[in-house]
């Protein structure tokens, strides 16, 4: 073995200080620059004035080294050398290395704040685990100043705001994605960035999960093949908050959880003690799939009432001042809003009872729940000067739909089509056939569909294995009679972009291939990402943005936990549900307006929501909830009616 050099020591031994960070580089130079006016000083003592010692030469040639200025002061030629030298030294050790040092020490300082990993040191804040494309839409609706986070942060004595986002990377773009939202941009002070995973426990402690008021887990799109999904992260992050809460002898914070699957709903439960409520997104968006195939239309109000944008929502107000009335005297006072029926306190969580009779009298922790455009539209007014005239809605047995045959093409492929049979062969009313065209292997969508649940089987599938996008493989298919074609997000694209595009370019070839056939069936589109639904041409198809619709269900349970029991009876099959009716179904002699609507509708034992009209206005929009009760109806010929009702449980 060859011996190493004094050289290749003292560049390895220089190295290893350098790679220490700043101070040591520092100390680096600093000895450096001793060495240097040592052997300076030692150089120009010959030439030192009489009386003069070693140490005043090297302090004459520290200061030559650290001060150029002394340059021209020196005579001799010798000694104008060695200063000449030491100046031209100090210009490269002293001044470039120690600038270089300090700027990239402060630049490394700049990087790191700017990566997020400080900790935060803020309590009753909101806390979103994760960057998806749910966040976006999740912080519209928190900023949302109807919304009702700022309802909760007020209950909780809080003055302001504060918006905690952890994700894995914090980057310009991610900053740029949020300026671009006009609520949001003018909202940035109050949001605060940090990154790292909720795998990590240190990095769910930087974003101070156990003083926060909410933590919101947003779900996240998932290849098929992907082993670390979603779900799994969130378990992960609940079983961390669980461990973190009890080591340090705090209540478990109150979370909000999305997951994909709803089977796994016991095992999140099973992780967390703490105060929860789960979105399981693959039954809510199958739910609101199956309601709109069966009722087409139905996408339009599912995005006024379950996104935020204008229009009318679902509100949960209390009765401290209405207990001991009957709901037919709390709905004369709410000349703005609907009455949809009330929760009911049952043991440790609530029973929906919508739809209810209207002389149910209030009892002490009732909740109503409203229709209205505002969280104050929705609360009773008891000094109203002109009350409405008081509704006689009877309890009747409910009643049956059928619906008969429904043949349905489902294009593309994704988790949930399996969740969606599920949920369509819950409608005993109507016999189901979907044909199922993708790139997928029957065979494996066949396991897929089985391995769900046993009711699938109640659900005839027929698969084609063929590119939706080639018009070839469709022109075929669509010369059948379908009474609905729906075009699926895929999950096997990188982005939701990518899924996006496959899909709204399916929707422009279906809408060409059926431009000559006489039977116009119903297209549905689905979509992943948020900023895609002003793409769509509404000529005759709809969509349904599940990220905006799953965003808006967080941000509203995180207020109001007993919501998410109500939307679940809603948007179920059996029970209370929201179904469009023809006019010729009740007696319209004597209707004028909506308040003879709602009083004729009433006596059948129902609800009136609004109506679907026919044509579109000018915005394209078909749907009327909740309109002023003295405003001349004006049905024309197709035109439906909105109306909450009550089926025959499954």
């Amino acid at each position: 073995m060859l011996p190493f050099s004094f050289v290749d020591r003292l560049r390895y031994l220089v190295e290893r200080q350098f790679i220490k960070g700043a101070h040591y580089q520092l100390l680096v130079v600093a000895a450096f620059i001793a060495l240097i006016s040592l052997i300076g000083g030692w150089l120009a003592w010959p030439s030192a004035p009489e009386g003069s010692n070693l140490a005043d030469s090297v302090w004459w040639a520290f200061l030559r080294l650290t001060d150029p200025g002394y340059l021209g002061d020196d005579e001799g030629t010798w000694r104008r050398i060695v200063s000449t030298a030491l100046t031209v030294s100090g210009y490269v050790v002293f001044l470039g290395a120690l600038v270089a040092i300090m700027t990239r020490w402060l630049i490394d300082i700049m990087v790191k704040l700017e990566q997020g990993l400080t900790p935060v040191t803020v309590t009753d804040h909101i806390v979103i685990l994760g960057w998806t494309n749910r966040t976006i839409p999740l912080v519209q609706e928190i900023l949302d100043v109807s919304g009702g986070i700022q309802r909760l942060l007020r209950a909780r004595d809080t003055k302001r705001l504060r918006l905690v986002i952890l994700a894995d990377e914090i980057n310009a773009d991610r900053v740029q994605e949020l300026r671009e939202i006009p609520l949001i941009r003018r909202s940035m002070s109050n949001i605060i960035l940090r990154s790292g995973t909720s795998l990590q426990p240190e990095d769910l402690d930087r974003v101070a999960c156990l003083q926060a008021a909410v933590v919101l887990i947003p779900g996240r799109n998932q290849s098929a093949n992907e082993l670390l999904t979603g779900d799994v992260e969130t378990i992960k992050a609940l079983l961390t908050l669980q461990a973190q809460a009890h080591l340090r002898g705090t209540a478990p914070p109150y979370v909000v959880a999305e997951i994909d699957d709803m089977r796994k709903l016991n095992v999140l439960r099973r992780a967390y003690s703490g105060p929860l409520e789960v979105v399981a997104s693959d039954a809510m968006v199958s739910r609101l799939f199956a309601q709109s195939l069966v009722h087409p239309g139905m996408s339009e109000l599912f995005g006024e009432v379950m996104t935020v944008h204008e229009g009318n929502e679902f509100y949960i107000r209390s009765t401290d001042n209405c207990v001991g009335q009957s709901l037919g005297e709390i709905g004369r006072h709410a000349p703005q809003a609907i009455l949809c029926g009330l929760m009911r306190p049952h043991g440790d969580s609530w029973r929906t009872w919508l739809n209810a009779p209207s002389d149910e009298v209030i009892r002490q922790g009732d909740k109503i729940v409203m229709l209205a455009r505002d969280y104050t539209h929705a609360e009773p007014q008891n000094n109203t000067e002109q009350p409405l005239r008081a509704l006689q809605r009877p309890q009747r047995q409910p009643k049956a739909e059928s619906g008969g045959l429904r043949r349905m093409l489902i294009l593309g492929w994704n988790r949930r089509v399996p969740a969606l049979i599920h949920e369509l062969a819950g409608y005993t009313g109507y016999h189901f056939e979907v044909h199922v065209v993708a790139v997928i292997d029957p065979l494996e969508r066949t396991k897929e569909i089985s391995a769900y649940s046993e009711l699938t089987a109640g659900v005839s599938c027929q698969h084609t294995q063929a590119d939706y996008m080639v018009e070839g493989a469709l022109r075929g298919l669509l010369q059948q009679r379908f009474d609905s074609v729906l075009l699926l997000s895929s999950d096997r694209m990188d982005s939701g972009e990518e899924a996006d595009a496959r899909a709204m370019v399916g929707y422009l070839v279906v809408d060409e291939l059926l431009l000559e056939s006489s039977h116009k069936p119903q297209i549905l589109l689905e979509l992943s990402d948020p900023a895609n639904d002003a793409l769509v041409v509404r000529k005759r198809g709809e969509s349904i943005v599940s990220p905006m619709i799953l965003s808006h269900l967080m941000a509203q349970i995180a207020q109001r936990r007993e919501l998410g029991l109500m939307l679940e009876e809603l948007f179920t099959t059996g029970g209370a549900q929201i179904v469009f009716c023809k006019s010729s179904d009740y007696s319209m002699q004597s209707v004028t307006t909506f308040a003879d609507l709602e009083a004729v509708i009433a006596l059948q034992g129902e609800t009136a929501l609004g109506i679907y009209r026919n044509k579109p206005d000018e915005q394209g929009r078909r749907l009327q909830l909740n309109p002023p009760r003295d405003q001349p109806l004006r049905l024309q010929q197709g035109d439906q009616l909105v109306v909450l009702t009550t089926l025959p449980e499954g």
